[in-house]
């Protein structure tokens, strides 16, 4: 297991970009410049000793220990120690609602784009819970399974887009389905599911599923995204609005929250309706929530120490740098005997 401490140093790898195409200029320049006053024969009997080779070489060097230099700055650090944690939460699955209606911007940024950031500052404000996100359009997927790693499953979200499944429209009745299979501890006394949507469902059967979910101890929260006013579909690329989404009589379709559905499964499922609209609110009924739950202990194994390891890629800049100056730019003596590149 390792960390980056700062990865934005990575970019200083960029000049290393920059010094190979400064490199070419100067190469192409003197090569120009040559030919106005010597002919290559001429000029090689005038600089007996000038070696393209080591020229390339130091460079090499140099970018090297750049190299070496960033990752030192970024500051890898490797886990040496394994602790076996206990931890008391309750098993949190999200259902993030993936359909063509979650491109709507009648809350802004945009429905998908909110839910993410809802179930983002929701995890943000965990800690002891363990918790798994499943996506779902007209069909549903599973994204992360129960885990404590939070960090990656914020990286599994922040991919989720309305492109991850082809067969359009809105399975709820799928999401809780799977959901079902999700908590695999039979000692949790607490198994919550938060659906994030605007209650579009195409099946129908949702509130029959929801009832079994709540029969096996699973209560479902229902996130509102959306305005009831409803909003048209864009579809972009590149960002750019190429049309808005029509239906099969060529109409264009307005999307809008169906609180309706969202509050009969919540009421179903022995949990309750929130609004998505702010998201401090929201986070705070959340948190409210989870809270109030009994929480079952559990163990769980993570690396607890970590060990700097940017003194060897610093070590090796240093190194590096210093054999750059220890080159030089003429050639050496017993490679020119050598003659490795059957010079004369």
């Amino acid at each position: 297991m390792y960390q980056l401490e700062k990865p934005i140093y990575f970019y200083l790898l960029f000049t290393i970009i920059v010094i190979a195409l400064l490199l070419l200029w100067v190469l192409i320049w003197k090569k120009q410049t040559q030919k106005r006053f010597s002919d290559a024969k001429s000029f090689k009997k005038l600089s007996p000793n000038r070696s393209l080779f080591k020229l390339i070489l130091k460079v090499f060097v140099v970018s090297l220990s750049l190299a070496c230099l960033s990752i030192a700055l970024v500051n890898p650090k490797i886990g040496t120690k394994i602790e076996t944690i206990k931890r008391e939460g309750v098993d949190v699955v999200f259902a993030l609602d993936v359909s063509k209606s979650m491109l709507a911007e009648d809350i802004a940024p945009n429905r998908m784009e909110k839910s993410k950031q809802l179930v983002t500052q929701i995890i943000n404000s965990l800690s002891g819970d363990r918790i798994g996100i499943i996506g779902y359009a007209g069909s549903a997927f599973p994204q992360v399974p129960i885990t404590t790693d939070f960090s990656s499953a914020k990286l599994f979200l922040n991919s989720m887009n309305t492109d991850m499944v082809s067969s359009q429209g809105t399975a709820i009745s799928e999401a809780i389905e799977m959901a079902q299979t999700y908590y695999n501890d039979e000692e949790q006394v607490n198994r919550v599911l938060f659906i994030i949507s605007d209650g579009e469902d195409h099946e129908g059967n949702v509130s029959a599923l929801a009832k079994q979910a709540s029969n096996q101890g699973i209560r479902i929260f229902t996130i509102g995204v959306g305005t009831e006013q409803g909003a048209l579909i864009p579809i972009k690329r590149n960002g750019i609005l190429q049309h808005y989404k029509r239906d099969k009589n060529n109409e264009q379709i307005i999307t809008r929250l169906n609180v309706g559905t969202l509050k009969e499964i919540s009421e179903v499922a022995n949990g309750e309706y929130i609004d998505g609209t702010n998201t401090a609110e929201v986070v705070e009924t959340v948190t409210a929530i989870l809270n109030g739950m009994d929480k079952k202990e559990f163990e769980a194994k993570q690396f607890t120490d970590f060990n700097d390891q940017f003194q060897w890629f610093l070590a090796g800049a240093l190194f590096l740098l210093v054999l750059d100056v220890l080159l030089l730019e003429r050639k050496t003596a017993w490679l020119k005997k050598l003659n490795l590149f059957n010079e004369d």
